[in-house]
């Protein structure tokens, strides 16, 4: 199997279906783990490639354990307590990929 090394470059993407039937898509920041549960962290990307004022979307995030080639599901995130302890982890986050840029300088 040839490595692409291209491959680590490149925005892995999603196509996210709003309540309103309009699709938009979004690039994928990273997958926390809160409290035993798996969130995703998604950036909505405009047609030109840039993303939308720099909102970061965060949704419950699951995968089949019994079929792992099944689409992953995405889960909106209802209760105000649980989307704020995700924001915070997500703050953490990047605050760890800051001080890791600061180290690998």
């Amino acid at each position: 199997m040839e490595k692409n090394n291209d491959y680590e470059d490149e925005e892995m993407t999603v196509e996210l279906e709003l309540d309103d039937g309009t699709i938009v898509n979004c690039a994928i920041v990273t997958i926390l783990t809160v409290e035993s549960k798996d969130y995703i962290a998604l950036l909505p990307i405009k047609e030109e490639g840039s993303d939308e004022e720099g909102e970061v979307w965060f949704y419950r995030y699951q995968e089949n354990p019994d079929d792992p080639n099944a689409e992953p599901e995405l889960e909106y995130i209802e209760e105000d307590e649980e989307y704020e302890k995700v924001a915070d982890a997500f703050d953490e986050y990047l605050d760890n990929c800051e001080f890791d840029e600061l180290i690998d300088e």
